[in-house]
């Protein structure tokens, strides 16, 4: 054990030392928190909308200031001898809504009135928010102006669990907090074992007497070290920015994040003893590390919209149980009925990743 710890005050130091690195492990995470947690929404809000009233009578009226009473849509005003088309083109709007003459008429006299709505489908995720949130906008009018000859059988009273004002900060920022902790510290991790394989220093832990179990722990214990600072420095701004705290018993997130650091540190350090050279050491950790984890793991988009051909791929990440287990710990709060499964995949893996690790180390001291 005092090898082990020695192992790891020894790369502790290095990484004090060196400006870049405690740069690298406690301020870029910070950074990308901030930044793509806030950056990335799904949600539209004050999207442009161009208003043509061929009727402009009182009803009109009133069902413009329906769309202008809502947050997603902010009302350009468009003149009526212009084609609606046009708004797209020159960025005025990305929708359009064509009241037609005898509007107000029609409906005074109960007979339904068309309206046309026009939307840019150039990008179709807010084109399909816009289509949604427009027939919410209108069947609320409806409903308001006696619409409906008699009362609809069913009412659905709808309520928002977890995240009620569906604020994306909340759904995206325990999954930055995981792509922080998926990057930085393998990263490290792979940097400092890579180092010493393209510098030739490796070659004294060899023939030294040091056994490969112990040099092992003693790397991966000080990327833990790192990881936990990183993830305290992370739940502070998810609790004060982003306005979290946990839902429950902490204790499952406390045991996975304690085994997620185990694995990713072995991940690096596997990977910077299997690849002796820093440039390419870095791609794989990026590969594995940053862009499977992004792309597969539920963080930006549901597993079951990734096409069938790779979703396969996603059973292998280790990312998409951790972020199940943090987004379950700060906001649904079902603790261990739910996820102690998921626990027990990141273990396993970590293992995996260690296991392997060790083996190759230990057949080149045998070589040497």
């Amino acid at each position: 054990m005092r090898r082990i710890l020695a192992q790891t005050r020894k790369e502790l130091i290095q990484i004090i030392r060196d400006k870049m690195a405690l740069g690298l492990a406690l301020v870029l995470p910070l950074t990308q928190l901030i930044l793509m947690g806030s950056a990335i929404s799904l949600t539209v809000a004050d999207l442009p909308i161009a208003v043509q009233d061929l009727d402009d009578s009182p009803m009109s009226r009133s069902l413009i200031d329906a769309f202008r009473q809502s947050n997603t849509f902010h009302i350009v005003p468009f003149s009526v001898n212009r084609q609606p088309e046009t708004a797209f083109t020159s960025n005025q709007a990305r929708a359009a809504l064509i009241i037609p003459a005898r509007f107000g008429r029609d409906i005074a006299r109960g007979v339904s009135s068309p309206v046309q709505m026009l939307i840019d489908a150039s990008d179709s995720n807010t084109a399909r928010l816009v289509s949604g949130y427009a027939s919410e906008v209108t069947s609320a009018w409806n409903a308001n102006n006696g619409g409906g000859s008699r009362v609809a059988p069913v009412q659905a009273a709808i309520r928002f669990w977890y995240n009620p004002g569906r604020s994306s900060k909340k759904f995206y920022g325990p999954g930055i907090f995981v792509l922080a902790l998926s990057l930085f510290p393998p990263l490290l991790a792979t940097l400092a074992s890579a180092k010493e394989g393209e510098q030739k220093t490796i070659l004294q832990v060899y023939v030294s007497s040091i056994s490969a179990h112990e040099f092992l722990l003693g790397k991966i214990l000080t990327f833990m070290v790192v990881a936990f600072c990183e993830c305290l420095l992370l739940l502070t701004l998810l609790f004060t920015y982003f306005g979290l705290n946990f839902a429950g018993d902490p204790t499952c997130f406390i045991v996975a994040t304690i085994l997620y650091a185990f694995c990713v540190s072995s991940f690096g350090t596997l990977i910077g003893s299997a690849i002796p050279n820093q440039a390419a050491a870095m791609q794989a950790v990026a590969l594995g590390g940053f862009l499977l984890v992004f792309m597969l793991s539920g963080l930006i988009f549901p597993i079951q919209n990734i096409p069938v051909q790779i979703r396969w791929l996603s059973n292998f990440i280790w990312g998409r149980y951790y972020i199940d287990i943090v987004r379950d710990a700060l906001l649904e709060g079902g603790g261990w009925p739910a996820q102690w499964w998921k626990v027990l995949i990141i273990g396993f893996t970590g293992s995996v990743f260690y296991t392997i690790a060790w083996r190759n180390m230990r057949r080149m001291q045998l070589k040497a």
